[in-house]
């Protein structure tokens, strides 16, 4: 295995490595200290070189890393890290980027099933949201930027909730031709997350579609609090997928049709963009949804909601039907019979009848 750094390591005489957060094949990603600007910690990523590449693969994958990391260091948005420098020291390549506190969504779900009990509905989708945006802004650079490892465990919820998709070791930059993708840092996401075109490693071509299908997988394990089946497997076993409802009554039958609706096998089955996404699975129903997100919360107002909600609706029932009375136009009155005028013998018509 390959060796981490230790703590107490200062990389390009600024960044003190404090411990290792995360590690995998290709490489490992470190709590640091910046020792230039007093108090800041961020996240440094470091990629290792496939120990069997030739020296003119390693020049190449070196150019790559420069050029895609500068692209990475020109995003700004607040669901994303910000990438503030990339470096190389002894045959490793480094990205430097915002350190964001908080629990990932692995680890809340973890408690939350702990405790006997799946997430609500309606916060997952306010997370959703979240990952939209930030997806739709990666996907719409020029060229595009592709996530390409999106899961629970690289989805952070920062101690203000605002949701940050981390963990760039996995981003893609969209060629020119559209033909192929360029890896920033050698990888090849998780299972359970990806769709069957990104199993063949950098030989697959995957896009915005493929993003889309790890964003479904991810929504689905939120929901039904386990993983789906990997793509691998549906693919022998067609009909092997368990319905988020099934495992989960309480999912609304829009966000179930949308959540299979991004796991479909084929990517031109899936939505062809994160906007048709967000429609599907977003709205309509805003108001419908922000009341159940905030019946999911907990305090005094809620908890008298919950106890008394039957009273309280047949006290809404009651004003409802009194507004409708007092709100019901008066009935128009008949107009007065014609009276025969005794005193001439000829009947008297009102103004305005007589031809």
């Amino acid at each position: 295995m390959t060796r981490t750094l230790a703590p107490g390591t200062i990389l390009r005489e600024r960044y003190k490595i404090i411990e290792l957060v995360g590690r995998g094949g290709m490489g490992a990603t470190y709590r640091a200290e910046d020792l230039r600007l007093q108090g800041r910690f961020c996240a440094v990523k470091e990629a290792i070189p496939d120990p069997d590449a030739t020296p003119e693969e390693l020049r190449q994958s070196r150019e790559q890393f420069y050029q895609e990391a500068s692209t990475l260091a020109r995003l700004d948005h607040p669901n994303l890290p910000k990438v503030s420098d990339y470096f190389s020291e002894d045959d490793r390549d480094y990205l430097v980027m915002d350190f964001v506190p908080g629990q990932d969504l692995r680890e809340v779900l973890t408690n939350t099933l702990h405790e006997g009990r799946l997430l609500p509905e309606s916060q997952v989708l306010a997370w959703a949201r979240q990952l939209c945006d930030a997806l739709e802004y990666l996907h719409t650079q020029d060229p595009p930027v592709l996530h390409r490892d999106i899961k629970p465990s690289n989805i952070k919820i920062t101690p203000a909730g605002t949701v940050k998709l981390v963990d760039f070791g996995l981003v893609k930059v969209l060629s020119a031709d559209n033909q192929r993708t360029i890896t920033v840092v050698q990888g090849r996401g998780t299972v359970q997350y990806i769709p069957l075109e990104q199993y063949g490693g950098d030989t697959g071509h995957t896009d915005a579609r493929s993003d889309i299908y790890s964003l479904g997988a991810t929504l689905y394990h939120l929901l039904t609090g386990q993983p789906p089946l990997d793509a691998k497997q549906r693919f022998l076993k067609p009909q092997a997928l368990p319905s988020p409802r099934s495992l989960n009554p309480a999912i609304s039958a829009q966000t179930e049709q949308a959540i299979l609706w991004c796991l479909q096998m084929h990517p031109d089955d899936r939505p062809a963009t994160i906007a048709e996404l967000r429609a599907a699975l977003l709205a309509p129903g805003p108001v419908v949804r922000t009341v159940a997100h905030l019946l999911d919360q907990e305090g005094p107002f809620v908890q008298f909601v919950r106890a008394n909600r039957w009273l309280l609706a047949l006290v809404a029932a009651l004003l409802l039907a009194a507004i409708l009375i007092t709100a019901r136009p008066p009935a128009l009155s008949a107009p007065p019979p014609f009276l025969p005028d005794i005193t001439s013998g000829v009947t008297s018509v009102p103004t305005g009848l007589v031809p």
